[in-house]
């Protein structure tokens, strides 16, 4: 029974993270996973009437800088923390 509990489990991760993909793809999110952090990001929409996948748009001046669009840059960032990073020394040990 526990042979076929693991078959079945091992068959629906590759079926889990194909869905999970296609869910963050079309949602506009990327996923970045490491040792000590989840994080999801949103992305710009290609559809957006505003900056049409861009992201932005610049604005003038003197000093030009980028304007976020809203289709993005309203949007929450989700962060879940897993191990603590490790501390960096304030010296070098030498």
């Amino acid at each position: 029974m526990r042979v076929r509990t693991a078959v079945l489990a091992a068959a629906a991760v590759p079926a889990t993270v194909a869905a999970a993909a296609a869910v963050l793809t079309a949602g506009h999110w990327q996923l970045y996973a490491d040792r000590h952090r989840i994080e999801l990001t949103p992305r710009p929409r290609r559809s957006c009437p505003d900056c049409r996948g861009e992201g932005g748009w610049w604005i003038g001046g003197a000093f030009p800088e980028t304007e976020a669009c809203g289709c993005w840059s309203d949007r929450r960032e989700f962060r879940v923390r897993l191990l603590p990073v490790p501390a960096w020394p304030d010296e070098p040990p030498f």
